[in-house]
């Protein structure tokens, strides 16, 4: 595929994804209310115009033969009226357009993944219940008329007659000529009636150009037609088609069956108008006494122009390319300030120098926030898809769930979006599945509302955003969570040792799961283990907290992004290490009486009525240092998942935001995470600081012990 093509499908992937993806917030939406709103019908049936003509232009059939044939249901809709359609049927049209939305979405991931499309007889198969659906709602025993009522407009559009289309509606036409050789010429079309479609009605000749590739050839030959029932829309669209690429002249032609006589063409050629904007217009009001206001329908238009430019679509890559390079700045300027050379500057020089070193430093600072900003998108696509699977689920489950969603408007890096989508789906059907109770006889017994909420809440803090699922249901019993773990074998002291929040923890261990049955939803051994592990691999950490009788809430904090953080610098002996601010409790010196040991002579010590071990980082890493006793150095408190203890450290440098740069591939085999380091980053004097990952740590440095 050359680039062309693999820039086009990268285009017609993001549109196709993100019409399905509103189609989807409005099924929903509208579900809630039970009924569709005008605006909701026009909307509908614009995307699925859109899809079909998109697909159509790539050649996927599968596609734009079923949005086709919800084009033309919602053609019927949309003339008739929503509210011809009884309460019965507006229900069957819900199921049927999430059902539609299912399948086209497939065929999209069958798109992105290279698979082969539905076959024709699958395709067929669905485009006849659409067609039921619609000779159901319109009543019609002959299935051909049927047919024909959604594409009444398109009467008259075929027509044997060379030249101006035989359509007397029209008030005038747009006679359009595209660029010699500039190939795909129906697409190029498609474009351009796509830039008119939402400001104006008109009908286009050829019919079928957005579908038929077919139609280039006539498109080279004779141009296309833009057929329009009032005089002011042509003169608006005239404005619009200035815009736009690939036009190699048009005209307006009025129509002789409109108008006994008609006035002679005007000819734009696009090509040819090297005036300046002033002057750009006057050909178009040449010659027509009626043309004299022709400026004034024009300024809406050009206001209308630059919407379209204020939103573009970038790939994630280049963003990915502008973070790293502006990485690189924010460490070549730390390089640049904290250079030795600086001191054998005189006064004078030094403090001119480190004046432009201020404004360079609030400069890349600016840049870096921006560059940040364009990566962050809000978690709202996320939370927005969990009302489907809420929705889904109510119907299967026969649950009367209301799904409550907060801090949609939360920002995050795209690329940690996209990653905790899977694990917050699994939480969701977690409890819709068995969190919350099976009837509302026993939901009323239990004093609760019949009806169960699952609350969806994304808030922020200054480093991390902090997501909930909080659901009303039965909640956890640990004796059955330790009974169930004795029964597997997955103890590791005796049950009553075990404390509240270590036996919820211990659903988190891989295969442990006490469903007794599988369903389409769960029971199938791949539980939260699963769930806490791709938010750990973002850099995030997970809690659970439980009430029998309640409810259950699950805790996920994620960072903002994974290229950035706030860090604490520390040494030890001559080594620095990087330790994540957020994972950091509290810093503290002791004294010899402070230090305790457990049974097996590891040291611990006390903090908020909790003993915690102690982690000496030179023992760990075996680096030589002089400070050797706990006395001497620096003990930090840290914290990541339902993990504490206590790091020792020399001492403390201060804080800094770094840059996180990973390690290279070929240690991934290393598995360096797994003993306490998650990346590194590179210091105002060039050397490297070792970046600790503080669960990873407690893993390999506790647990062995």
């Amino acid at each position: 595929m050359d680039n062309g093509m693999e820039a086009m499908l990268e285009t017609y992937l993001y549109e196709t994804n993100s019409l399905l993806d509103a189609l989807d917030e409005l099924l929903v939406n509208d579900e809630k209310i039970g009924d569709f709103s005008s605006d909701d019908v026009n909307e509908i049936f614009r995307s699925m115009h859109t899809i079909k003509g998109s697909s159509a232009m790539m050649e996927f059939n599968s596609l734009s033969t079923i949005a086709h044939h919800i084009e033309d249901l919602f053609f019927y809709i949309r003339d008739k009226g929503i509210e011809s359609l009884d309460p019965e049927h507006k229900k069957e049209l819900f199921d049927l357009m999430f059902r539609s939305g299912d399948y086209l979405r497939s065929e999209v991931q069958k798109v992105e993944e290279g698979s082969p499309l539905s076959a024709e007889a699958e395709i067929d198969s669905f485009a006849n219940e659409i067609n039921a659906f619609l000779k159901k709602i319109s009543n019609v025993a002959d299935e051909s008329a049927e047919e024909a009522a959604p594409e009444a407009p398109a009467s008259g559009e075929k027509t044997a007659v060379p030249g101006m289309p035989d359509d007397p509606d029209a008030a005038a036409f747009l006679h359009i000529y595209l660029e010699e050789g500039s190939g795909m010429e129906n697409l190029y079309a498609f474009m351009i009636i796509n830039a008119l479609q939402d400001a104006f009605a008109f009908r286009c000749y050829p019919p079928d150009v957005e579908t038929n590739p077919d139609t280039s050839a006539e498109i080279v030959e004779n141009g296309f037609y833009i057929a329009f029932d009032s005089q002011d829309d042509v003169e608006q669209a005239e404005s619009i088609l200035k815009s736009q690429a690939h036009i190699r002249s048009y005209e307006m032609l009025e129509n002789p069956g409109k108008k006994a006589e008609a006035a002679a063409p005007v000819v734009s050629d696009t090509k040819a108008q090297e005036a300046p904007p002033a002057k750009k217009e006057t050909p178009a009001s040449a010659g027509q006494a009626a043309a004299a206001p022709a400026k004034a329908p024009a300024a809406p238009a050009k206001a209308h122009a630059p919407v379209k430019q204020n939103l573009i679509s970038v790939n994630v890559m280049k963003l990915d390319s502008l973070l790293d390079i502006v990485g690189e700045l924010v460490i070549t300027e730390s390089m640049v300030t904290s250079a030795p050379e600086l001191n054998q500057l005189s006064r004078d020089s030094f403090d001119n120098f480190m004046k432009s070193a201020r404004q360079l430093r609030k400069l890349t600072d600016d840049l870096q926030d921006i560059a940040m900003s364009l990566r962050m998108v809000p978690i709202s696509g996320v939370f927005q898809k969990m009302n489907r699977i809420v929705r889904d689920m109510k119907q299967k489950l026969n649950k009367d769930v209301r799904l409550i969603i907060e801090g949609e408007n939360t920002e995050m890096d795209k690329n940690i979006v996209d990653s905790i989508q899977d694990p917050i789906m699994h939480i969701v059907r977690n409890s819709m599945d068995h969190g919350i109770e099976e009837t509302e006889d026993e939901r009323i017994r239990a004093g609760k509302d019949p009806q169960g909420t699952l609350i969806l809440a994304a808030t922020h803090t200054s480093s991390e955003v902090v997501i909930t699922v909080t659901d009303d249901g039965y909640g956890m019993d640990p004796a059955k969570l330790l009974a169930k773990a004795a029964e597997k074998g997955l103890l590791t002291k005796p049950a009553e040792e075990y404390s509240k929040k270590e036996a919820l923890n211990l659903i988190m261990l891989p295969g442990f799961s006490t469903n007794q049955t599988v369903t389409e939803y769960s029971g199938r051994g791949v539980g939260m283990d699963v769930v806490k592990k791709n938010i750990e691999s973002v850099g995030g950490t997970f809690a659970l907290d439980s009430e029998l009788g309640s409810g259950t809430t699950v805790t996920m904090r994620i960072p903002l992004t994974l290229a950035i953080m706030d860090g604490m610098k520390v040494t030890v002996g001559k080594s620095i290490f990087t330790i994540p601010i957020a994972n950091i409790m509290q810093s503290f010196k002791i004294t010899t009486d402070e230090i305790i040991y457990d049974d097996y002579g590891n040291e611990m010590v006390a903090r908020m009525d909790s003993f915690y071990p102690v982690v000496r980082l030179h023992r760990f890493f075996n680096l030589d240092t002089d400070i050797t006793s706990l006395e001497e150095g620096i003990l930090l408190w840290v914290e990541a998942n339902d993990r504490s203890y206590c790091i020792f450290v020399d001492q403390l440098i201060g804080e800094q935001q770094v840059v996180v740069k990973p390690f290279p591939t070929y240690l991934n085999s290393f598995e360096l995470k797994n003993f306490g380091i998650n990346g590194c980053t590179i210091l105002g004097d060039g050397s490297i600081s070792i970046i600790l990952d503080v669960l990873g740590l407690y893993g390999a440095a506790v647990t062995e012990k």
